[in-house]
């Protein structure tokens, strides 16, 4: 007997220094989400229609794309808006120079879907 209990402990001594027990639990880590290329367009886009429509609150908001051409490229969204009578929403358009970045035009176009 005193032989089976010494060779437990030198076992159990021999194998607790490869295996840790703290990593037996799976630790969950938080991964940051890189930045869409598209999120300073995006800031962009709340500010002028926040603008346009100073009285609406916005509910929700969507990248829906990007065109681009030789020179110029435009991102696009949806914002949905909340005034005091009614929900709506509203299309804007960014045209920017691919060069320097800077704003050609900035169009709205509302939309009840």
């Amino acid at each position: 007997m005193r032989k089976i209990l010494i060779s437990l402990f030198i076992t159990l001594v021999f194998f607790s220094g490869s295996v840790n027990p703290l990593n037996l639990f799976n630790p969950v880590f938080a991964q940051q989400k890189p930045i869409p290329p598209y999120a300073k367009w995006g800031v962009f886009a709340l500010k002028k229609t926040k603008e346009k429509y100073p009285n609406a609150q916005v509910i929700d908001f969507l990248h829906t794309g990007r065109k681009s051409s030789t020179h110029t490229s435009t991102e696009t969204f949806k914002l949905w808006l909340k005034d005091s009578s009614k929900e709506f929403g509203v299309f804007i358009n960014i045209e920017f120079n691919n060069d320097t970045g800077r704003v050609n035009k900035v169009t709205f176009k509302e939309t009840s879907k």
